[in-house]
């Protein structure tokens, strides 16, 4: 009888392990990229899991000889001697003494995935092909670093002794209200899918004080845009025992210091690829609304007619003014209008017309939305009256407040977003593995 015992047993290696191995004759597995035919030799292009490695074919290497059934897109054991790359410096290559074929193509790909970049092409193609263009290294590498973005958020939070949860997406009514929610039939039942983990983060408040998750979240918005997706990942956080929502602001600084640390050691392949750049966080302004709308008007010479919220011009020259007053990519906008706020905002005590909330600003685009929540049951059910709620049909929701809970706050950041302004696209749909949008529910 076998026995499973849990240590898997590799006889292949990593790129990474190279360095070690100079001299040395070793096995690895990937995806043939390139093959290059010389006059006397071949440059043969393997694409592992994060890196692409140089193997070399010659007949003065081994007996093996080269033949027309290695081709790219075959997956392969390459087996060979380990030596320095004498045109690239720090770099290793592969001395082919053997290709063992473990798959083949069908048919050749329909798109050349194998250059630096893929070529232009129309989004919905891009799209269409996604599976196809991710083979890409600078494509593939996009979303590497988008785990490092998910990866730091997460150990911050954990070092913070915050709990990772897991809450619903089919939920019986919507965190945040409005017309922007997808409707199920769930057993001859209306319920929705979930636009938030609001409300259940906040449950979880009196029982572990610091929570947060990662998670897609859907909302039903009929925007067509560059900046949208209907369904996308959010990075939630709620704390408890707050002083202030400037708490949480700190909490998110820091969140966002960690994460760029993290990807400037880690994920230098990735960063240099793509030539991205990266912002320094010393630390982050902070403007009132008023006094932001005060700036785009004196300033910018901007009309103003909405002063309830920002449209997307305002956001950027918000932005502008950031980077040139402060040198800062990030941007803190706080006291927003009660009446553009969920009813579950807390009402500044001060103004009782603007909340304590705030959204944060990433190079002139929102990517977080958070604030300071009611705590107390009496103040929330009256929001709720006054908004023309249904009270009980929140009765689940208001026992958190009914059975007490302390001052609390919290966030949501858009991994999307993030990751978007970061790598300078113009288009969310690039920095979402497979977009869901209006149009699209495929691939």
């Amino acid at each position: 009888m076998e026995k499973i015992t849990g240590n898997l047993q590799k006889e292949s290696i990593q790129y990474m392990e190279f360095a070690k191995n100079v001299g040395k004759i070793v096995s690895i597995q990937g995806i043939i990229h390139r093959i290059r035919e010389m006059t006397d030799f071949a440059f043969v292009i393997l694409r592992t899991s994060r890196d692409v490695v140089q193997c070399i074919y010659s007949p003065k290497f081994s007996n093996y000889q080269l033949d027309e059934k290695v081709q790219e897109g075959c997956s392969v054991t390459v087996t060979g001697l380990v030596v320095q790359d004498q045109t690239r410096e720090g770099r290793y290559e592969l001395q082919i003494h053997n290709i063992a074929i473990l798959s083949q193509p069908a048919e050749p790909l329909p798109l050349v995935i194998n250059k630096k970049q893929i070529d232009n092409i129309a989004l919905d193609l891009y799209l269409n092909m996604r599976s196809v263009v991710l083979r890409n290294p600078k494509e593939r590498a996009v979303f590497k670093l988008q785990e490092g973005i998910a990866r730091g958020f997460r150990e911050y939070l954990l070092k913070q002794n915050f709990t990772e949860i897991r809450t619903p997406k089919i939920v019986f009514a919507g965190a945040e209200g409005g017309a922007n929610i997808f409707k199920l039939d769930y057993f001859g039942k209306q319920v929705f899918l979930a636009q938030s983990p609001q409300f259940y983060k906040q449950m979880m408040i009196p029982i572990y004080e610091r929570v947060f998750e990662i998670a897609p979240v859907f909302r039903a918005e009929h925007h067509d845009t560059s900046r949208h997706l209907n369904e996308y990942i959010s990075m939630d956080l709620e704390m408890g025992f707050i002083n202030s929502f400037y708490d949480i602001m700190e909490i998110e600084t820091g969140a966002l210091k960690y994460i760029f640390e993290l990807l400037n050691h880690e994920y230098k392949n990735e960063l240099e690829l793509l030539n991205v750049q990266m912002p320094n966080i010393e630390s982050i302004p902070t403007i009132k609304f008023m006094d932001a709308k005060d700036i785009i008007i004196h300033k910018f010479k901007k009309k103003i007619t909405d002063f309830k919220d920002f449209d997307p011009e305002e956001e950027q020259l918000l932005g502008k003014w950031a980077k040139k007053e402060f040198d800062s990519d990030f941007l803190f906008v706080t006291h927003y209008p009660s009446e553009k706020r969920p009813f579950y905002a807390m009402d500044d005590q001060n103004n009782p017309a603007y909340t304590c909330s705030f959204d944060l600003l990433f190079r002139g685009i929102e990517i977080t939305t958070g604030g300071q929540r009611i705590h107390d049951y009496h103040s929330q059910v009256a929001k709720m009256q006054a908004r023309g709620m249904q009270v009980a049909e929140f009765e689940s929701y208001l026992m958190l407040h009914k059975y007490g809970v302390p001052p609390h706050g919290g966030l949501g950041l858009g991994l999307e977003r993030i990751t978007m302004h970061l790598l300078g696209f113009k288009n969310v749909r690039y920095a979402s593995l497979f977009p869901r949008d209006l149009h699209r529910v495929t691939p």
